[in-house]
């Protein structure tokens, strides 16, 4: 016997005791549109041990939810997180992290040079953004993404042209900024960053593809351009490469991969489907909050470590140490939604505010201890 309600269908039978039934339920339902929303068959495992056992199997209406609200997002929305407003904190982060720290070493700061180096990466990340939507949709896995900028302008060409004139534009002020400090190391370093991530996207290696996003990333945003930009602030002679600035650097990479980690759980399916193995489709989502869990605990391990070993001053310490319970928020976030698509997408947003807070953090703390603390200028490496 089927019985329909608001949110359910019910299906009732009879069966002989001590009896594991095996049942399909299905559930359809009529959408805004007069269209049908099927949700899923899905097998139900029942154990009776009445004479005449009654089964009752349900299904939840949570997708069917979550399918009329895709279609329902309005185009300011989609326009919205096509521009991902909140992802440049990964060009102001590295940027001011390394600015930072040439300041605890040499007591100097320039602003123009900074604003200069922050417009240039702001057009390498729209860069990054846009040709990643140009080339996944190429390889379909954003056929049904409404918010990439290709299905929302209807243009694969003139997204491609003006993502590589970004590039241009980026890497040109790149440049000047570091043929006027005279710093080749700069230059080489910024190359790097900017290599990782056309690798990481653009044919014919894609290795996102291959599930090594995440080491590109860590590479681009933490080592490579927070040590470059660390070195672009220096006005006088080239700074050296101290402990302290590769251990904020390391930091920094760490929040940065942690947001690319956690875009990944709404994207499962699709990716699976266009051969896109990233971590999340080898590891699963159970196995990817666990991830996450361990990678905050690390993070926060790690800074402790290199401030009772004086590799980053105190001060550092405690400034991060306030975003703790954002720290625990992306780690309660992210258990407790990992199977909700439409609320899993908000987790890498949830990233972005710990990755900008945490280097917000600790800026404050290596300017601190330069003009509080009085700490010692960290000695060189090389």
């Amino acid at each position: 016997m089927l019985k329909c309600t608001r949110n359910f269908i019910f299906r009732t039978c009879s069966l002989p005791s001590h009896v594991t039934q095996r049942s399909i339920c299905f559930f359809q339902r009529t959408g805004k549109s007069g269209n049908d929303i099927n949700l899923r068959w899905k097998e139900v495992e029942h154990r009776h041990s009445s004479p005449r056992g009654l089964f009752m199997c349900r299904v939840q209406q949570q997708d069917a939810t979550s399918e009329e609200n895709q279609e329902n997002i309005s185009q300011a929305t989609l326009i919205w997180r096509a521009i991902k407003l909140p992802i440049y904190s990964v060009a102001l982060i590295p940027l001011t992290v390394g600015s930072a720290a040439a300041y605890l070493q040499t007591g100097l700061f320039s602003t123009r040079r900074y604003f200069m180096l922050l417009a240039s990466s702001v057009f390498i990340i729209t860069w990054l953004n846009l040709s990643n939507d140009v080339y996944d949709f190429d390889t379909g896995a954003d056929k049904d993404k409404k918010e990439s900028v290709v299905n929302i302008v209807g243009s694969r060409t003139g997204t491609f042209i003006a993502a590589y004139l970004l590039l241009a534009l980026g890497f040109l002020g790149l440049a000047y900024t570091s043929v006027e400090a005279a710093n080749l190391r700069a230059i080489l370093l910024l190359a790097s960053a900017i290599s990782c991530g056309y690798i990481y996207q653009c044919p014919p290696f894609r290795l996102s593809y291959q599930g090594l996003g995440e080491p590109l990333c860590f590479a681009a945003f933490g080592p490579f351009a927070t040590t470059a930009f660390y070195l672009l602030q220096s006005s006088t002679s080239e700074l050296p490469i101290t402990y302290t600035i590769l251990s904020a650097s390391v930091l920094v990479g760490f929040t940065t991969s942690l947001i690319l980690f956690c875009s990944h759980f709404h994207q499962v399916e699709g990716d699976k489907a266009v051969g896109k193995f990233s971590p999340l489709v080898r590891l699963g989502t159970q196995a990817g909050s666990g991830v996450v869990k361990v990678g905050v605990a690390t993070l926060y391990s790690g800074m402790l470590l290199l401030g009772f070993t004086r590799t980053l001053p105190f001060t550092c310490i405690i400034l991060c140490a306030l975003t703790i319970p954002v720290g625990k928020l992306v780690v309660s976030y992210v258990e407790k939604n990992r199977e909700d698509k439409t609320k899993i997408f908000m987790a890498k947003y949830y990233c972005v505010r710990l990755h900008a807070l945490f280097g917000v953090g600790l800026a404050a703390g290596l300017v601190a201890a330069k003009m509080v603390a009085r700490y010692p200028v960290p000695k060189p490496i090389f």
